[in-house]
Formats: structure tokens, C-alpha cells, sequence
């Protein structure tokens, strides 16, 4: 019996008999499919993973890579700090107080006293010159008070750094009737006083800065398009007050006497000028504070121990002999930049450095350097703080050096 008869409509109808084979044929497409993007997948995890290892194993490399933090050297730390004639010095000062001005140089410093002190001349001309004179007594007491803290206080701090602005600007400030907060100010020029100042017309940049601090009385007069007009604070060691204490009522005001004169102590005979002077000075003078004396020290000892190691290959205990220890002092433009970097948000610095076809100083006609500074030391110093990278020994690590801009 044929399968349609009872069917008749279905006869002309074929069975399909492809459906079971075409299940056959997807389903090893649909494995192969499968298989593919498995391995896809694994692959792509593969390689996402050596690239994060990669960056890794790169950033990795860039830390091994970095150098190290530089370093200050130990034994130039340690040789620095010494301070050669330290003994001598005691004893001078000591010797000071106790009134004995045995030199012929301090009792000629003494003997100036009285042409400035305000008595009657012919009636004080002949008194003895003598320290418990009537007319010197007061004078004799303030110099011994001065000259006992001022020494008192002379030890290495580092941390006088963050001090500065309130024993330098403050005083200042209240001169000026400006109400101060603590803060620095915003920029600060430090002008030095070299040759190289005649190759250029700084004098506008220079006035732009909110305080322009100048060295050693140095002339502005016929200048001014070269080294500028403005001076905020006269910045002097104490050898340029000794020869203003010699003129009428200590005049040592080029700038005006309205300018604050900061200065730091060469010679401890010199508190004698100043205790004079200072009473007869409109403006502050301000005698800086020796603990930042002794930090200035020690800075540009380090720099030059370091220079005259690596220039002469010599020893460093043959250093004493070349730049004859117990002199060797910083340079007054490097003390004004050291105190222009503890009350300055900004520094900017104009006049360092020399040249062959340049005087030493724009306003004299001086051609030689005194050999009791190392400017060559004093001047890798400054591109350190240039730089802004660099460690500057000695100081504090909070203490942050500010941004330093230097014009040649």
C-alpha cells in the first residue's frame, strides 16, 4: 500500500528528508564558531595583559632609571663648619668688653667719637679720650650691651632663615607705616655692583620689584637707565658705616635718609660706629642677627672647600693656606641674597658676575678683587639657586628656597 493513497492531495508531495542532515552541518560550524571566538578571547586577554605588564615593567625601568637624589657631600659639611681663628676672635671680643681698645686702629675709631657726640666742642676738646669719661659713658654702656647679646647669640641655626621676616621686614614695615601680616614680599631686585651692569639698560626691570635692595652705598646718580632709581634697603657691612661715622651726624644716606639701612658686622670694634650712629638715623638700622651671619659663613665655605678641591686636586686641609682661613669672609651681595631668599617671594639678581672688558665696579674705577672672598664659589652658589634643584647645605629642609632669576 502506497504511503499517500489515502491522501491524495500529498501524492505529488516528497518526503524532506534534508533536515536531519543540515543539523549535522551546522552544528560543527557552530563549534568552529565557538572555538574562534574563544581563542579570540584568550588571545586579546593575552596581549592586554603583556601591555600592562610592558608599561609596568616600563615605568618600572623609568624609576630604576631616575637618579638618585643629589647629595651633599659629608666631609665638605663637616670641614665647613669649622670655623678657623674662632679662639682669636673670643678674645678679641672679650677683650672689647673689658674696654681694652689696645690698637692704634680702634682707639682712632674711639677718638672719632667726639665729633659727633653733642656737647661743646671747646669745652670737650681736651678731655681724655677714655671710655668712663663723662662724655662717653653712655655710649661706653650701650656698646657693651650691643656687643654682648649681638655675641651672645652667635652660633649656627639653621632655622634662622624663617626668622628673617620678622626681624628684618617687620621693622621695616612699621617704618614705612605698612601693616604687615608676616607674609614676604611679593619680589625683591638685589642689585650688585659689577661692571657687567653697564652692558645693559636693567634700570626699568629693576624698579618694576616691589623692594630693589642695594649694596655698599653704591651711586645711582647718572646711573639710573642702567642700575634704576629705586632703593627700598641699603644693604652694607659694617666697614662702610665706620667711614660714614666720620662724617657730620654719621651721614651715610645716599639714598635718602629715609631708606632702612641693614648691615652685618665685619669687625666687633664696629658696634662702637653704630651705637653712635644709630640714634642719629631717621630710619631703622638694622644690624643683622649673627646666627644668620654664621649660616652665610658656612654656605660659602662649603662652595669654596668644594671649588678649591675640584679646581686644584689639593687637599682640603691646604685650603687655609690659599684664601688664609681666619679672613676668608662672604661677600656683602651674598648675604643680600641670602636675606632676600628668607623675606622675598620672588628674587631677581642683577650686577653678579664679571667680566674681561668690565670693571669690577660700574661706579669706581676699582679693577681687583679683595682675596678674602672666593666670588667664583659665591657664583656656582647662585646657579644652584637658579637651578632650583639642587641642595643648598645648610639649610633647613622646610625651608623653601624661593624662585631665583639671575641677569647677566
Amino acid at each position: 500500500m502506497e504511503p499517500f493513497n489515502h491522501f491524495p492531495h500529498l501524492a505529488n508531495l516528497k518526503p524532506n528528508l534534508s533536515f536531519k542532515p543540515m543539523k549535522r552541518t551546522v552544528r560543527p560550524l557552530f563549534l568552529l564558531l565557538l572555538v574562534l571566538v574563544l581563542a579570540a578571547t584568550l588571545s586579546s586577554r593575552a596581549i592586554v595583559r603583556r601591555g600592562i605588564l610592558s608599561i609596568d615593567l616600563d615605568s618600572r625601568a623609568r624609576i630604576r632609571l631616575r637618579p638618585p637624589p643629589l647629595r651633599l657631600n659629608a666631609t665638605l659639611l663637616r670641614h665647613a663648619a669649622v670655623q678657623i681663628g674662632e679662639d682669636k676672635f673670643r678674645r678679641e671680643v672679650q677683650s672689647l668688653l673689658d674696654g681694652n681698645f689696645g690698637s692704634h686702629a680702634r682707639h682712632r675709631t674711639f677718638v672719632s667719637w667726639r665729633r659727633f657726640i653733642h656737647h661743646d666742642r671747646s669745652a670737650s676738646a681736651n678731655l681724655p679720650a677714655t671710655l668712663r669719661s663723662p662724655l662717653f659713658y653712655r655710649y661706653w654702656l650701650d656698646f657693651r650691651k650691643v656687643l654682648h647679646d649681638w655675641f651672645r647669640r652667635r652660633r649656627f641655626q639653621p632655622g634662622i632663615m624663617s626668622e628673617l621676616t620678622r626681624s628684618i621686614k617687620v621693622p621695616i614695615d612699621s617704618h614705612n607705616k605698612v601693616v604687615t601680616s608676616g607674609s614676604k614680599y611679593s619680589s625683591c631686585a638685589v642689585v650688585g655692583n659689577s661692571g657687567i651692569l653697564l652692558n645693559r639698560d636693567y634700570g626699568s626691570a629693576i624698579d618694576s620689584h616691589e623692594v630693589v635692595i642695594r649694596l655698599n652705598n653704591a651711586r645711582v646718580d647718572h646711573f639710573e637707565a642702567k642700575v634704576g632709581r629705586k632703593t627700598s634697603i641699603s644693604f652694607v657691612n659694617s666697614n662702610i658705616l665706620h667711614l660714614c661715622a666720620r662724617r657730620s651726624g654719621c651721614f651715610c644716606h645716599p639714598y635718602g635718609d629715609n631708606v632702612p639701612i641693614v648691615m652685618y658686622i665685619c669687625q666687633p670694634v664696629h658696634f662702637l660706629d653704630y651705637t653712635v650712629c644709630n640714634a642719629s638715623h631717621k630710619a631703622p638700622l638694622l644690624v643683622t642677627d649673627p646666627r644668620f651671619d654664621v649660616l652665610c659663613a658656612r654656605i660659602v665655605k662649603y662652595y669654596s672647600l668644594k671649588r678649591f678641591v675640584e679646581v686644584s686636586g689639593k687637599g682640603l686641609e691646604k685650603w687655609g693656606e690659599t684664601h688664609d682661613g681666619a679672613l676668608f669672609h662672604y661677600s656683602s651681595g651674598m648675604q643680600a641674597v641670602m636675606l632676600a631668599l628668607g623675606v622675598c617671594d620672588r628674587v631677581s639678581i642683577y650686577g653678579f658676575g664679571k667680566s674681561a672688558s668690565s670693571k669690577h665696579h660700574y661706579h669706581t674705577n676699582q679693577k681687583a678683587e679683595l682675596h678674602l672672598h672666593d666670588y667664583e664659589a659665591e657664583y656656582a652658589f647662585y646657579r644652584d639657586l637658579v637651578d632650583g634643584h639642587r641642595p643648598i647645605p645648610f639649610l633647613e629642609d622646610r625651608f623653601k628656597v624661593p624662585p631665583v632669576v639671575m641677569y647677566h
